[in-house]
């Protein structure tokens, strides 16, 4: 049933400076019925999020109270915005998830609710994601394996054609709507049933993996992860990493590693556990000793 009644998105804050402007600015024309904004603010130091609460109407700051994580803030903005739902104050089908740093093309809010219509069972809607440099993200992939994943892992940054990160990066058709195994939380549709199905993001995920993890939990529980690319976004990805990359990449390692954990429960798979941890925990540090490396000597930059 299609209603009139403004639609909700959730974004996560993190002292997201100008970009966060940018953001609220394309949601209009991207939505025709208007939209409630909620801001889940994990412990923004630039007063961005509180100056653009009071400027902006239908903005709504939340204070997670401290730096919960993604998937975490997001969760808590869901409990936050459902008496709103069932009050029949916003729309009771769908909501949407993006990062600050993002900005939407005319029409790509409305375009996102349209394909879920399109796809009964779908849980998750993705939109064409365009980086600044005008390349497309391959945000529409299949779910990764302990082969591909730790292969990308390791020989990603020294290998970049490796094809265990091709088959990670699965950047396959990205013009086609289309069925994908996750689709990228940086801006994601989602049906507020399937979310609260499977209850909301896996909250043991401080940052990143969270999606991959959502998406196919959903598959797991019979619902579809759909792309769609008539929906355009431009993302300024990696803002938040290139600033804390102390924080931000053994962040993303601990991630791969409790994805792969978790689909290795047995016993005697623990040996693979531990290898897979101690390889992760190594290429972590190397990570942020490479970051550190570019942000002190950016003159080293090929």
């Amino acid at each position: 049933m299609v209603t009139t009644l403004p639609f909700a998105v959730v974004t996560v804050t993190y002292s997201p400076g100008p970009h966060l402007a940018a953001f609220l600015e394309s949601i209009p024309e991207s939505c025709e019925s208007g939209a409630v904004v909620v801001l889940a603010d994990n412990g923004s130091t630039d007063g961005v999020p509180e100056a653009a609460a009071e400027q902006y109407a239908g903005v709504d700051f939340l204070s997670t109270g401290g730096n919960l994580g993604y998937g975490s803030a997001v969760n808590l903005a869901a409990r936050h915005l459902r008496p709103l739902r069932d009050a029949g104050e916003i729309d009771p089908e769908f909501f949407l998830i993006s990062n600050p740093d993002v900005v939407f093309s005319p029409g790509a809010i409305d375009a996102l609710i349209a394909c879920a219509r399109r796809w009964p069972k779908a849980a998750a809607i993705g939109p064409r994601i365009e980086e600044l440099d005008g390349g497309v993200y391959p945000s529409a992939r299949a779910v990764p394996t302990l082969r591909n994943g730790v292969g990308h892992a390791l020989l990603s940054s020294v290998w970049p054609t490796n094809p265990w990160t091709r088959s990670y990066r699965d950047a396959q058709d990205m013009d086609s709507e289309r069925i994908a195994g996750w689709l990228s939380g940086s801006c994601l549709l989602v049906r507020w049933d399937a979310f609260d199905a499977v209850g909301g993001f896996d909250e043991r995920y401080f940052m990143y993996m969270e999606d991959v993890d959502l998406g196919d939990r959903f598959s797991r529980a019979g619902y579809l992860n759909i792309f769609c690319p008539d929906a355009v976004i431009t993302h300024a990805k990696g803002h938040a990493a290139g600033e804390h990359p102390e924080t931000m990449l053994p962040a993303h390692h601990e991630s791969a590693y409790r994805f792969q954990a978790d689909r290795l429960p047995h016993w005697w798979q623990t040996p693979v556990r531990l290898a897979l941890r101690a390889g992760l925990k190594a290429r972590g540090l190397l990570a942020v000793r490479q970051a550190r490396d570019r942000k002190e000597n950016p003159e080293n930059e090929s």
